[in-house]
């Protein structure tokens, strides 16, 4: 098992105790706050040290950000699958009312495509639009629009997880 699974799972494990019930699929409500863990993305120039809310069951990929109004600058929604999504798969921004960006990473932590999502104001799901991956993935991160851009994070750097793989040299 690779370190980024590895600390994925410790990180769950520790925080299984803290896991609220499944969440309703009412959309309108926000979800409640996730188990969180911290995180980093590594370019060639630093490190951008993150903390991450971790969707892991269906029902919280489900909801994920939606009816949120903020969320704090460094923090983010870490979406995680049991095996690789294709290229198609995507997301969309039903009820999420605040603008994210998202990036697509593979399971061994490489950002394999970074696309913007803007909220969809439309009361039908069925008219707002999906953001596909473009490459097959693992995990999908969402941060505020602009953070990737703002802090030099491109397809190919990684996201690391866990403090003790985001430790400064």
């Amino acid at each position: 098992m690779n370190g980024f699974r590895r600390a994925l799972r410790l990180t769950t494990l520790l925080l299984s105790a803290a896991l609220a019930s499944a969440c309703s699929a009412d959309s309108v409500v926000p979800q409640p706050r996730l188990p969180t863990t911290t995180a980093c993305f590594v370019t060639n120039q630093k490190t951008i040290p993150v903390t991450l809310e971790i969707a892991r069951e269906f029902e919280q990929r489900q909801k994920g950000l939606m009816g949120r109004t903020v969320m704090p600058p460094e923090a983010g929604m870490l979406f995680v699958y049991q095996r690789p999504q294709s290229a198609n798969h995507g997301f969309w921004m039903y009820n999420t009312l605040i603008p994210l960006d998202i990036g697509y990473v593979a399971e061994n932590g490489v950002i394999g495509s970074i696309r913007k999502m803007a909220p969809c104001t439309s009361s039908r799901g069925s008219n707002c639009p999906t953001y596909p991956a473009g490459v097959e993935f693992t995990f999908a991160v969402e941060m505020n629009d602009g953070f990737f851009a703002e802090n030099g994070i491109t397809v190919g750097n990684r996201l690391l997880l866990g403090e003790s793989n985001c430790a400064a040299d």
